[in-house]
């Protein structure tokens, strides 16, 4: 696989409405989580363990075209990285905020007391 075969949309062209839907399932979430926590490239081998290699296919490009992650090939590997900055300079405090260390899907909001 070419490096060109892969579409990484433009710091510009990454849309909110993208990146919340890419951000809205639990197993990108942790994918999401992990690349942050490394704060380096990750062999796309070490995300999504036990899943099926489709699956986490689908969820690797359903992050890529949403801008949130860049995929590297290099032989028969690929590797990946979070596109940190170009979220951070778009969306302040989004990437915080998504990957913070929160146990769970994070506390129900109601209504004030």
């Amino acid at each position: 696989m070419a490096a060109d075969d892969l579409h990484h949309p433009d710091a510009a062209g990454i849309d909110l409405v993208g990146v919340l839907a890419a951000l809205g399932h639990p197993v990108r979430m942790e994918i999401v989580r992990t690349l942050a926590r490394s704060g380096a490239e990750v062999y796309c081998g070490a995300v999504a363990t036990g899943l099926p290699r489709s699956t986490v296919t689908h969820h690797l490009r359903t992050l890529r075209e949403a801008g949130v992650i860049r995929q590297r090939p290099e032989g028969r590997k690929l590797f990946l990285t979070l596109r940190r900055e170009d979220l951070e300079r778009r969306f302040p405090g989004l990437l915080t905020l998504a990957v913070g260390d929160f146990p769970g899907p994070g506390p129900a909001v109601g209504p004030a007391p």
